[in-house]
């Protein structure tokens, strides 16, 4: 069984030293846990180690776990791929969606949080390698939607995320960490109505000190503090 505060204590130590080799201050930077396919005790363990929030894939799970009081005491934000169906399920149910990959969904999202009565932050999701197989806006989608959330008074946006492509060698995303870096950066400079650009979430278990390095606010880390998953349960 992996020892999930042992695995904590270590990434942030790696978090540390990535942030200061930029030159950055480490607590510029956020520990998002990925919890998909780890049960409320796992999670418990996790946000007692002291990640600072808690990241779920799957709305099915994030219900179970909201209901077993799993991430009590840390935000909780939706980090996967959200159906238009499921809209209803994760609005005011979590701090923040960061998977907001169409227009479609960003639209579902304002009517429901409307009939809520809350304002849902989110990030856009860029796809930022181009991949087919893979969601989410070009850099043109997200600057031109980003200059238009002045009408979508019920959502906030609050920054981008992104998933590179699958690299086989160390550094090799850094060319698309730099990228969104520059996305991000551009955006909040145009200071656009219903736009605070906080976070830049990016990098994971196997490139999140790269992520870091080339300006990341938030790594989402799965594997690496719970061990691998077992798909086959």
């Amino acid at each position: 069984m992996p020892n999930i505060a042992e695995n904590i204590r270590a990434i942030r130590e790696n978090m540390e030293q990535a942030a200061k080799s930029a030159g950055r201050a480490p607590e510029e930077i956020l520990l998002c846990a990925a919890t998909k396919m780890n049960d409320a005790g796992a999670v418990r363990e996790a946000v007692a180690a002291g990640v600072d929030c808690c990241g779920e894939n799957r709305v099915q799970e994030l219900v179970q776990k909201l209901a077993e009081g799993a991430y009590t005491g840390r935000p909780v934000h939706f980090i996967g791929h959200l159906q238009t169906n499921k809209v209803r399920q994760v609005v005011g149910k979590v701090d923040l969606i960061e998977s907001v990959d169409r227009t479609e969904l960003l639209e579902c999202i304002e009517k429901t949080a409307e009939k809520m009565d809350v304002i849902q932050p989110i990030l856009l999701e860029v796809n930022i390698g181009a991949e087919e197989s893979k969601s989410g806006f070009t850099k043109e989608e997200a600057a031109a939607l980003a200059a238009r959330m002045r009408e979508f008074p019920h959502v906030a946006l609050k920054g981008l995320m992104a998933i590179p492509p699958v690299s086989e060698f160390p550094g090799e995303n850094c060319r698309y960490f730099a990228e969104m870096r520059n996305l991000f950066v551009d955006i909040k400079a145009k200071k656009y109505d219903n736009v605070s650009m906080e976070c830049l979430s990016m990098g994971m278990s196997d490139d999140f000190t790269d992520a870091i390095a080339e300006g990341s606010t938030m790594v989402r880390i799965g594997t690496a503090i719970f061990g691998k998953r077992n798909y086959n349960t």
